[in-house]
């Protein structure tokens, strides 16, 4: 194993390679616990989550059009499509769990994906008493790139490797992590601002539009920060086989997909 690969050595003594670019490993040969997840992604989940981003994309191209939010429309089109090639990747891998462009595709995409949403997120970030609307832009989105480029890194580390080095894994860590904190920063700001305000808000019937984008932009952060957590949990352990949370699918599906 001077690549580093993992083998599977077939009853007849046949060795195949089970990861990195070289992998001839496919499921008439090889057990399905050899691949990198351990299992075949459903194909169901898959097809279903890429048909509601198309639908979402229909939705948002039809809203920033008719309001003409232009740069937050553009933000979450992005999302969708970068959603739609990750479970693309994943269609690749149910079809053979040993596809290494399925396996780029799948942490490349999803992992990039939130970096877009959350963009979207601080893109329309409401005005803070304690800290100047600009202010937003100005540490946020940085600390927002600076956190793409670690993942995305990480991701490509990865996948050069197919999960066998723990390098990419820890660079992806290191992204998470500081996401996770900006995003709890950037969270608190608001709900102090929130708290700050309740004088003025409170004596005030808030337009019912109004109310409904705060109440779906809260719901996404928060759904953002609980799956930005389940990504550290999920990665803590790199792609060994011997990690319980990268084999879990059904907790991927509900705190990832879902």
């Amino acid at each position: 194993m001077s690549d580093g690969q993992p083998r599977y050595i077939s009853p007849n003594g046949t060795v195949y390679i089970a990861g990195g670019k070289e992998a001839n490993c496919t499921l008439a040969v090889c057990p399905v616990e050899y691949s990198v997840y351990g299992y075949r992604p459903s194909i169901a989940a898959s097809t279903i989550l890429i048909g509601l981003y198309a639908l979402c994309m229909l939705i948002q191209m039809y809203l920033g059009r008719r309001y003409k939010a232009w740069g937050y429309m553009s933000a979450i089109l992005l999302g969708c499509i970068d959603e739609i090639l990750g479970y693309v990747g994943r269609i690749l891998l149910w079809q053979n769990p040993w596809n290494n462009a399925g396996f780029i595709m799948q942490i490349d995409f999803l992992q990039l994906n939130t970096r877009l949403i959350y963009g979207s997120v601080v893109y329309v970030s409401i005005e803070s008493s304690r800290l100047r609307p600009n202010w937003f832009y100005y540490i946020f989105i940085p600390c927002d790139i600076v956190s793409l480029i670690l993942q995305a890194a990480g991701g490509a580390l990865s996948s050069t490797s197919n999960g066998s080095s723990d390098v990419g894994v820890n660079v992806a860590l290191a992204g998470l992590g500081f996401q996770v904190f900006t995003l709890a920063v950037f969270s608190g700001l608001v709900v102090d601002y929130a708290h700050g305000s309740r004088s003025v808000w409170s004596r005030v019937a808030l337009p019912r539009r109004f109310l409904i984008f705060i109440i779906s932009a809260s719901l996404a952060t928060i759904l953002i920060f609980v799956r930005c957590c389940y990504r550290l949990y999920e990665l803590n352990g790199g792609y060994s086989r011997d990690s319980k949370a990268l084999r879990d699918e059904n907790l991927f599906i509900g705190l990832e997909s879902v």
